[in-house]
């Protein structure tokens, strides 16, 4: 998970959203979608990501699906504390899971688009129509019924539950608190809210000002942000954006952007570079460090990624970009399995670590992430992000540079992991860098001249130099 912008439309109240209907070319009624919205929670609830189980889903069903589904989960802890109200015993989990939905969906702040006692009504013949839920239909039917006769007064008994107001677990709230006490709110508010679209514009063969010209003749409006970024007024299918399918732009956050240019500016370029993107998949800032650069820095770039199909994604992202690079199903914290067989054991100039992390900070693109996560994830994760700092430094060559970048708001997986190793490395110079990027905070980092407003995913940036022995 790395902030995927999804391009499906909100649905209207009958369905009729783009994509969303059947292969009889019918709007499907609501019941099945809800059902099928419910599935997915249950999913998550099982510990599958949102992606594998909109995986699942029909592809006729799959927009409308998905944007019920984000909706729920950004109100999923309302939804929950709401049915330990009606229901202090938890029912069986598919039963649960399309409570929880249809109690989201009517949550106060949701925007579903449709009236409450269609919503009750269709839940509960979703209810009818699966034998996991079948017997307990009428149980649904009382919930929802007695939500809608006691709604502000059951909302105001939870209004001050911690899962209910910030729908995140509590000790994500706790930590969050902690490791950002002054905007640990704003942090999460963020999610509460649909991410923006947001493209990278190729500098090899456009401009911000350019694209947003081609973006104005087809009625789509778009403000600059960052040195090639641009905010879409509204979501769209990637195919509707010109240039797309020829890598003029790709659909990559504007926090995401600051990756390449913080790695590769200032590096001398005299003679080809040998670059590393030791976790590279999907592959956006393996083409950002590459559309930066431009061909006349000739840069040898190794992209690296130990699950073989996530490397496909990579070669598909560079084939659209029309950008070469050397790709490789390997881990990156076993370097003898790949260092000196595919680089010759040369060390590099520069190595992007963009490691493996809770993904806390993309939550608002990702709203599964804070139901998928747990406690224990966090010093889990912390671990594999410290030894693959350890064993990819000794492969940076003395003047060289590792751009160390998370996608989480947690101290434990940004500054804290940063000021271990530099108690650990005294060849290690921090130079410049963000630190932490916190959703709905504005940022200005010493060294950085981009101001951004705040309209960015978590991240978190540290670049490290390595001084002569």
């Amino acid at each position: 998970m790395h902030g995927k912008t999804s391009s499906a439309q909100q649905p209207s109240a009958n369905l009729q959203a783009p994509g969303g209907r059947t292969a009889a070319g019918e709007a499907p009624a609501l019941s099945v979608v809800l059902q099928s919205v419910a599935a997915c929670v249950q999913a998550v609830r099982a510990g599958r990501s949102g992606t594998t189980a909109l995986e699942t889903v029909p592809s006729a069903l799959r927009p409308a699906v998905q944007a019920l589904f984000f909706e729920t989960l950004r109100h999923l802890g309302m939804a929950q504390a709401l049915r330990r109200q009606l229901a202090p015993r938890t029912p069986a989990p598919a039963t649960d899971a399309l409570l929880c939905t249809a109690l989201a969906l009517m949550a106060p702040g949701a925007s579903a688009a449709y009236e409450p006692h269609t919503l009750v009504n269709q839940t509960v013949e979703a209810a009818k129509a699966q034998r996991s839920t079948r017997a307990q239909a009428g149980f649904v039917n009382a919930c929802l019924r007695r939500f809608l006769r006691e709604r502000q007064a059951l909302c105001d008994t939870v209004a001050q539950d911690g899962l209910a107001r910030w729908n995140h677990p509590h000790w994500w709230v706790q930590r969050l608190r902690q490791d950002h006490p002054q905007h640990w709110q704003d942090v999460l508010q963020a999610p509460h809210c649909q991410a923006p679209m947001v493209l990278r514009v190729n500098k090899q063969k456009s401009t911000p000002a350019q694209y947003q010209q081609a973006l104005a003749a087809i009625n789509l409006g778009a403000t600059c942000i960052g040195a090639d970024g641009l905010v879409l007024q509204r979501a769209v299918a990637v195919q509707a954006l010109p240039g797309f399918a020829h890598g003029e732009v790709s659909v990559q956050d504007s926090g995401a952007q600051w990756a390449a240019p913080l790695l590769l500016r200032e590096l001398a370029s005299q003679q080809p570079l040998r670059v590393l993107d030791a976790c590279a998949a999907p592959g956006g800032k393996t083409a950002h460090l590459l559309e930066w650069a431009g061909p006349q820095a000739r840069l040898q770039l190794t992209a690296l990624d130990v699950d073989a199909q996530r490397c496909e994604r990579i070669r598909a992202t560079l084939e659209r970009c029309q950008l070469q690079a050397q790709v490789l199903a390997a881990d990156a914290g076993r370097p003898e399995d790949w260092w000196q067989a595919h680089c010759g054991g040369e060390p590099f100039d520069a190595i992007l670590l963009d490691a493996p992390c809770t993904a806390s900070g993309i939550v608002r693109r990702h709203p599964d992430v804070a139901w998928l996560r747990r406690e224990s994830d966090v010093a889990q994760l912390a671990a594999i992000q410290a030894h693959l700092l350890r064993t990819l430094w000794p492969l940076v060559r003395p003047g060289g540079r590792l751009l160390y970048c998370t996608c989480s708001v947690f101290r434990a997986e940004g500054s804290d992991q940063i000021q271990a190793f530099l108690a650990h490395n005294t060849d290690a110079r921090l130079m410049p860098s963000p630190g932490h990027l916190l959703p709905g905070v504005p940022h200005k980092a010493e060294g950085v001249p981009d101001n951004l407003s705040g309209e960015h995913d978590g991240f978190f940036y540290a670049l490290l130099e390595k001084q002569p022995g």
